[in-house]
């Protein structure tokens, strides 16, 4: 499948961002694909952090490994999927005017016996409208209340 690439702008500076951010645990309180995260490395962030997550897209659920393969202090957080659907993925966080710019990019691969390229072709608007909300989630974090 083609990289899915996302972008929003969260009314808070980058260290506030990568605060929260940082603390992948805390990732399934705005990702709402992402139903629970059990660690199976002894540290929880940095570079070879590695996790077990399930996925959940309607009906669907899978148990897919992540390891963490790129850790830039307050900048980026890659992961590499291995499971059911494989890929990489990285999260980047750049500084704006009195804001940050989230950029997720994500790349996937179905096993060709779930259909492949197919499966990844009629995915992908799914996807991209999960991920789109799951960014708003994150970035209603940051938001004063009304």
């Amino acid at each position: 499948m083609p990289a899915i690439e996302l972008t929003t702008t969260i009314p808070a500076p980058r260290e506030t961002v990568w605060e929260d951010f940082r603390h992948i645990d805390r990732h399934v309180e705005w990702m709402h694909d992402a139903v629970r995260i059990t660690f199976l490395s002894d540290n929880h962030e940095g570079m070879g952090t590695t996790f077990q997550c399930t996925t959940k897209v309607g009906p669907f659920v899978t148990e897919d490994i992540m390891r963490v393969t790129r850790w830039d202090e307050g900048q980026a957080v890659g992961v590499a999927h291995a499971g059911l659907i494989s890929g990489e993925g990285v999260f980047t966080l750049a500084d704006d005017v009195n804001a940050t710019v989230l950029t997720w990019r994500e790349e996937l691969h179905f096993p060709w016996w779930l259909g492949g390229a197919f499966t990844a072709l009629a995915a992908r608007p799914i996807l991209r409208l999960i991920w789109r909300k799951n960014l708003k989630n994150f970035s209603l974090r940051f938001s004063s209340p009304s």
